[in-house]
Parts: C-alpha cells; structure tokens; sequence
C-alpha cells in the first residue's frame, strides 16, 4: 500500500507531548479556580426595635377565672355520753389533807409485802437405786406383753428395717410411765410404735431408795425384728 503522508504530518509521534500540555492546563485552570473568592454580603443584623416594641404593645393580658371558695360546712357536734352511776354502790373514802406545808411532819411510807408464789419443787428423779423399778410379773411378763400387742409398721416391712429402739421413761412413785422420750430410733414408724407400747404399759412396780418409793428414770430397748 502506498502512503502520502510525510513522516512530519505523522501525529501519532507526538501524542506523548499533547497529553503534558493539557495535564499541566488543566491543573492551571483549577488552581485559578480555587483562588477565585466569593464576594462577602453584609448581612443586614439591625433589629427593628420599634416593630418589637410594636409587638409588645399589642400582646393581651389575660387573667384566670378565680374560683369561689367552697360553701362552710357546719362543723359535727360532738355527744358525750353521760354514764349515770347508782349512788348505792360503795365506795371506798379517800382521806385528803389539803392543809399540809413545809412543817407537816408526814408518816414514813412503808412497803407492802407481797406474797410470793410457791415454788413447785418436783421430786428428784433418781437413776440409781437400791431396789429398781420393775415391770409387773417379771421379765417373762414384759416379753410377753410386747410379743403379744406390737404391730410390726407397713413400712418399715417394706423397706426391711430392722433394729432396736430405745426409749427412755421415768417410772413415778405410784408405778406410773411419765416423760417418755425416743433415745434412739431406726425410723420406718418403728419409733412411733416403741413409743405407743410403753405408754400402754400397765403400772409398773415404783422403785425404792431407803425403802420409800421414788421416781426413777429407766431406759427400754424394743427389738422389731422381721421373721
């Protein structure tokens, strides 16, 4: 292909060159830009007193209604109840001396004595004795008793307890069970029972100290054992 151009009418060399002469117009153009100032406008900040004044003048007073005291009440009379006293009852007199002044020799008080209550003293209760208390037959009688009217409780059944229950009492001078207290339980409504059969016990025979009856504490074991 033949070309007519000359190598000098040939742009496309100097392309680099175009492309730094209008960078460097551009940025002349917006540091110009940036150094242009707007101008300042006086801002009008005198203020028109006289159209205030004006304002204040015409502003309406208003006054809130009063409201009229409530109505007076009468005040509730008060009734005294009078209580008549009969005149035949006896009164005890009073002796009043108004006629007393520094040299009166007054009488010198005496305190009245109360009386003061008895103190109960319980018998002492005795652990140790010369003849101790015993049940009524013998031992044989007391095993008998037991084997005859304890009732083995469902659920110590249930959950196989077994043991011995201690139960302390205190047997009185005239043979009788008093203060019966659990020493030492294995549960399962064993204990209650323990409890139920030595307060069903029949008198027992009093102990004895210098051979007069006392009061004696005694502790019992009762055996639930499952057959």
């Amino acid at each position: 292909m033949i070309s007519y151009k000359t190598p000098q009418a040939d742009l496309e060399n100097k392309k680099g060159l175009f492309f730094e002469i209008g960078m460097v117009v551009t940025l002349i153009i917006v540091y110009a830009a940036f150094q242009l100032q707007t101008p300042n406008r006086a801002r009008d900040t005198a203020l028109d007193l006289k159209g205030m004044t004006e304002i204040e003048e015409h502003i309406i007073q208003t006054r809130q209604p009063e409201t009229p005291p409530p109505p007076q009440q009468n005040p509730i009379q008060q009734i005294t109840m009078l209580t008549v006293v009969d005149d035949t009852e006896d009164t005890p007199e009073l002796d009043i001396q108004a006629d007393i002044d520094q040299n009166t020799v007054l009488p010198e008080y005496v305190p009245v004595e109360r009386s003061k209550p008895e103190e109960i003293i319980e018998p002492e209760i005795f652990l140790v004795v010369e003849q101790q208390p015993s049940f009524p037959g013998g031992e044989a009688a007391r095993l008998k008793y037991f084997g005859q009217n304890i009732k083995y409780p469902q659920e110590a059944r249930e959950m196989n307890i077994q043991g011995t229950v201690y139960v302390g009492f205190v047997v009185e001078p005239n043979g009788s069970i008093s203060n019966i207290k659990i020493l030492r339980g294995i549960g399962g409504g064993c204990d209650e029972e323990a409890m139920r059969m030595v307060s069903g016990m029949p008198d027992w025979n009093p102990g004895k100290q210098r051979g007069r009856a006392v009061r004696v504490q005694f502790n019992l074991g009762v055996r639930f054992t499952l057959i």
